[in-house]
């Protein structure tokens, strides 16, 4: 059974429904409805102390935030972009348009229709999130979306020229430098100066997350979000160090990030929590890492690697770096992960700045149900159905008749009925006696 060396807290959904959120949040979105644009504006004053003419950048502006940047940087975008967009593209080619003849004469087919328009939101606060832009706008673009709407706050009452520089490579074709719930609201709903989308994907605050869950239905989202997690599964041989960086890496996310190792080792365990305790006083980032190892850090030891495994998909974190000895065994022995790393030349931070693929994904055991955000969350997988041949169309028109009466649909049995009367010349009493004339025997 396994043992805990270090307890920490669990996150849950339970723990984003709080009733003060979820109620400033209603506020503001019935605001914007009744309100429109007058209501993002003070919002944004409000909470960003940002009013300009224009949350729109123009492609002017956008130009002169781009020249002041260092070239390394526009570089650098452009080379994590470039890992994006391929990897993206090959999601979408391996999404197949199908069709296939079931009956003589009877086609089915599905076709992936791209969402029209869409919503990217990048967070600013204490990180200026650039790779979000890469992530949301980059796949909604490889996806086929005609248009692409990116948001993002200001940052200190300044534009976020890196993040604008993203947005603006990554494909958006509109920017605006609006955050909040209020830049959701605009999105979902429209304003006079946006008008709305069908989909919006992207990282936020409690605030923000809160929104999209508000009004995903009247629109799409791509996932409901918490704090950013990691799961390191090691065995004896993983390297402590690399583990103790590693948590940390995630853990300066945020105050309440979890951060959890799952070894069969105990040395392992106790060398980690030796080290992560070393490293932390020298991190940039101590305060918020530091709040949250110590409050959702979390080391546990499993008997063997049979539990080990087991654990890890009963955690079903967002990360899972594997540090075994042969970490694709993961792939055949795991099942709810958001992304898996695998080995120690991998890390999530590769995934969340640099590697290319997508690093928006399911977070409080969410992974259960489903994967991340990729191409495939921008298509519509739409059936289509035509019946060329009609002896098919009359013999299944006789199977719907049938089949409706037993559910107590005659409205729909009567659909099947008209085929099969055309078609194969069935005797039909409620046709004879709408149309006077009876079939031929």
């Amino acid at each position: 059974m396994a043992r805990i060396h270090k307890q920490g807290r669990t996150k849950t959904f339970a723990d984003t429904a709080a009733a003060d959120v979820q109620e400033r949040v209603s506020g503001i979105l019935a605001d914007v409805r009744t309100r429109g644009s007058q209501a993002v504006r003070e919002y944004s004053e409000t909470f960003d102390r940002w009013s300009p003419e224009h949350f729109r950048l123009s492609p002017e502006r956008i130009e002169e935030l781009m020249a002041s940047l260092p070239q390394q940087v526009v570089d650098d975008i452009r080379y994590v972009q470039d890992q994006v967009r391929g990897f993206a593209q090959v999601q979408r080619d391996s999404m197949r348009d199908v069709e296939v003849e079931t009956l003589p004469g009877v086609f089915l087919g599905h076709r992936h229709v791209p969402v029209t328009s869409a919503g990217a939101y990048i967070p600013g606060g204490r990180y200026p999130l650039t790779a979000s832009a890469h992530m949301t706008i980059s796949t909604a673009k490889v996806a086929g979306v005609e248009r692409v709407v990116a948001c993002t706050p200001p940052i200190r009452g300044e534009i976020p020229a890196a993040t604008i520089a993203a947005m603006h490579l990554a494909g958006a074709d509109e920017i605006y430098v609006l955050g909040g719930v209020q830049a959701v609201a605009a999105m979902a709903l429209g304003t006079d100066f946006m008008e709305p989308v069908r989909f919006i994907a992207g990282p936020g605050n409690a605030y923000v997350a809160e929104a999209k869950r508000q009004l995903y239905g009247e629109i799409g989202i791509d996932l409901f979000a918490g704090p950013t997690e990691i799961l390191i599964l090691a065995d004896d041989a993983a390297d402590p160090f690399l583990i103790a960086v590693d948590l940390l890496s995630q853990a300066e996310h945020g105050p309440d990030s979890p951060a959890v190792l799952v070894t069969t080792s105990d040395a392992l365990a106790e060398e980690v929590e030796r080290l992560v305790d070393e490293i932390l006083p020298g991190l940039s980032t101590k305060d918020i890492a530091g709040d949250a190892w110590r409050d959702y850090g979390r080391i546990v030891i499993a008997d063997d690697m049979d539990e080990l495994w087991q654990i890890g998909d009963e955690i079903a974190s967002e990360h899972v770096q594997v540090f075994t000895r042969e970490p694709r065994e993961a792939l055949e022995r795991m099942h709810d992960y958001g992304a898996l790393f695998l080995g120690e030349n991998t890390c999530v931070s590769y995934g969340d700045k640099v590697i290319g693929t997508n690093h928006v994904l399911p977070t409080l055991g969410a992974a259960r149900y489903t994967g991340g955000l990729w191409v495939g969350k921008y298509l519509k997988t739409c059936t289509y159905q035509e019946i060329r041949d009609p002896g098919s169309s009359g013999e299944l028109g006789r199977v719907c008749g049938r089949a409706a009466r037993v559910e107590l649909f005659e409205g729909h049995a009567r659909s099947g009925d008209a085929r099969a009367a055309r078609h194969l010349g069935d005797r039909v009493e409620w046709i004879e006696a709408v149309t006077g004339e009876k079939a031929p025997a």
